[in-house]
């Protein structure tokens, strides 16, 4: 299958990376290293399976067989093959002949003997030395180790070896900020994986990777250094601007590798903005914490649905480079912001789908974390949270409008709605959804933690919206933690759309708020809905109430919040919010040193 250009200098590549983990696995590639090698892909839940290999005459062959069929059909299909591959080598090699010599003379009749006709070639497969027989199906037949003999050619059977299924690069490289390849794989996993980043030589730099400097002109072909990093992850410096990348991996589960792959960046590394409004901020989270902390974030990273838009670059954010509101651009920004903080949970708000699986995941994941993704209409919530320190347990999303409408944990809070039947219309045309998430801790199976994250309607006027949001939320949330769990403590983020001094703050942190609060008549008197609600916890946000979490040109003020239950949880420590100096340098947010108009809330916890 692998006998591509360069296919023997990766497979060697791959040797050396064996060696450097065990011995014994060396000595195994090495010895197979004297036959060809043929993948099969086979799997129960699709009927065919895949056949691939190398015929003699170079040719690369992809076969698509059923899983029931009789193994001497796809043979017979085989030698079809072959044969119709070494015709085409021969008459190849008969128009070679038939040219034109050097002096311009030409063939002469009749030198060149006609090539005798071809024989079908033998095809067998062959298990444990003995002869696979033909009436076997194709399921059982092509086994790990079995071996296909073609003629005088012998290959040895790969099923189901580790394999890439996705492999990307950004397509926006800056100097200064990780590189993280989006990349999906079957029967492996990265952590097994070996990769290996190079970067263009520079022009005049002499031909690596075993080439000889070339004394006249220059060949069409980049040539390429190794960059020293054997890592998933890349961080480019400014010695690399200018110059494009290149990803050598090899896909791996821990007992074997699968067959190698290269790609290029197809844009070259750019030059970083400088100094960003988060650097300073990541002097606090150099390391992950240990066990007895939770280290916490909680950011709305500004969607590209919303960022793209006329109206933003116009109207939102007009003191913004048109760059910088780039998805590719912010990315960047966000994946070293993020990563840098060093975290256990994120709860991260208005997250495009592809954002999330095309550079979140991807970053992230090469960081330690996995993540669960909630779509709302255009964008949605995501939540990550540390492997080594969390599992999943379940989740619990819901859609605020749905619930209400048919979840009896709300009927007494609809039956009060549905006397106002504006502010009703209103509420339950939102489409704001909830995020829940019980994880449990993976040293003490004993702790469990119900993780949520939301972000309310976003409008002024919109508080009285914001308090039925709330109370949903709540009364889900303590359901969650209380009825199906045995009273897990409860960390509640998200961009909440409402300063300290609204009465959904106010209710959050109090525990109640009163019929006659003003928030209920925030859109006038004829959307007016009086009513008096409760909750059962204790809340306290965790990072206090900062100046601002949002910094827009028209507008600034505190919309995030962590909330913990302090009945179980404790504040460790709060890392401090850029300053203002830092936020206004560029004007306003976002900025080309800062990729959302929200700053991002991060906090260390403690299990009391």
């Amino acid at each position: 299958m692998w006998r591509l250009p360069g296919s023997r200098a990766v497979l060697r590549g791959v040797r050396r990376a064996v060696e450097r983990h065990t011995r014994a696995e060396a000595a195994t590639e090495t010895a197979a290293g004297a036959m060809e090698r043929a993948v099969v892909r086979c799997v129960p839940s699709e009927p065919k399976l895949s056949l691939s290999f190398a015929l003699a005459d170079g040719s690369h062959k992809n076969m698509q067989r059923d899983q029931s069929e009789p193994l001497g059909r796809a043979l017979s299909r085989i030698a079809t093959n072959a044969l119709k591959g070494h015709a085409k080598a021969a008459a190849a090699k008969k128009s070679r002949k038939n040219r034109p010599n050097a002096s311009g003379g030409g063939a002469c009749a009749g030198s060149v003997p006609e090539p005798a006709a071809a024989c079908e070639p033998v095809v067998k497969l062959y298990y444990r030395e003995e002869a696979v027989a033909d009436d076997v199906l194709n399921v059982d037949a092509w086994q790990d180790g079995a071996v296909l003999q073609i003629g005088d050619v012998k290959y040895k059977i790969e099923r189901n070896p580790p394999a890439f299924t996705e492999l990307q690069l950004p397509r926006y490289i800056m100097a200064g900020f990780p590189v993280c390849p989006k990349l999906s794989l079957e029967f492996g996993d990265p952590a097994s994986s070996l990769f290996r980043w190079y970067k263009e030589a520079k022009p005049g730099a002499a031909e690596p990777e075993g080439g000889s400097p070339s004394s006249s002109s220059p060949s069409p072909f980049p040539s390429w250094t190794e960059t020293g990093v054997n890592e998933r992850v890349y961080t480019p410096s400014n010695a690399d601007i200018g110059l494009r990348l290149k990803l050598h991996c090899t896909p791996g589960n821990g007992q074997r590798f699968g067959p190698s792959r290269e790609l290029e960046s197809v844009c070259t590394v750019e030059a970083g903005p400088g100094t960003c409004t988060f650097d300073h901020r990541h002097l606090y989270t150099k390391k992950v914490t240990d066990d007895s902390l939770i280290r916490t974030v909680s950011y709305n990273l500004l969607a590209d649905t919303y960022a793209q838009t006329e109206f933003s670059r116009s109207v939102l954010y007009p003191y913004c480079a048109p760059y910088a509101l780039e998805v590719d651009y912010r990315q960047n920004l966000i994946q070293k912001e993020l990563t840098g903080y060093n975290a256990d949970l994120i709860c991260l708000q208005e997250v495009d789908r592809s954002v999330f699986t095309d550079s979140l995941v991807p970053a992230l994941e090469a960081f330690g974390l996995e993540g669960v993704f909630r779509i709302k209409q255009h964008e949605g919530l995501a939540t990550f949270y540390r492997k080594t320190k969390f599992t999943l347990l379940s989740q619990h999303d819901i859609s605020f409008q749905e619930a209400l409408e048919s979840d009896l944990l709300h009927k007494e809070l609809l039956e009060n709605l549905v006397k106002y039947p504006s502010a009703q219309e209103r509420v339950l045309q939102r489409s704001s959804v909830l995020q829940v998430s019980v994880l449990q801790s993976t040293k003490d199976s004993s702790k469990r933690i119900c993780v949520a994250n939301t972000h309310l309607y976003w409008h002024p006027k919109g508080g009285y919206i914001r308090l039925i949001q709330m109370a949903v939320a709540l009364a889900h949330i303590r359901h969650v933690s209380c009825d199906l769990y045995a009273g897990i403590p409860v960390i509640f983020c998200g961009d909440f759309n409402s300063t300290p001094s609204t009465g959904m703050y106010h209710f959050a942190v109090s525990g109640s708020i009163s019929e006659d609060h003003e928030d209920w008549a925030s859109n006038g008197e004829e959307e007016r809905c009086n009513m008096s609600l409760t909750h059962v916890f204790k809340l306290k946000s965790a990072c206090g109430e900062p100046a601002y979490t949002n910094y827009v040109g028209g507008f600034h003020g505190c919309l995030d919040y962590i909330f913990i239950d302090l009945n179980a949880l404790e504040v460790e420590q709060v890392i401090p919010l850029p300053s203002h100096e830092e936020v206004t340098t560029h004007q306003a947010l976002p900025s080309v040193s800062h990729p959302s108009d929200h700053i991002a809330l991060v906090c260390d916890l403690k299990w009391k």
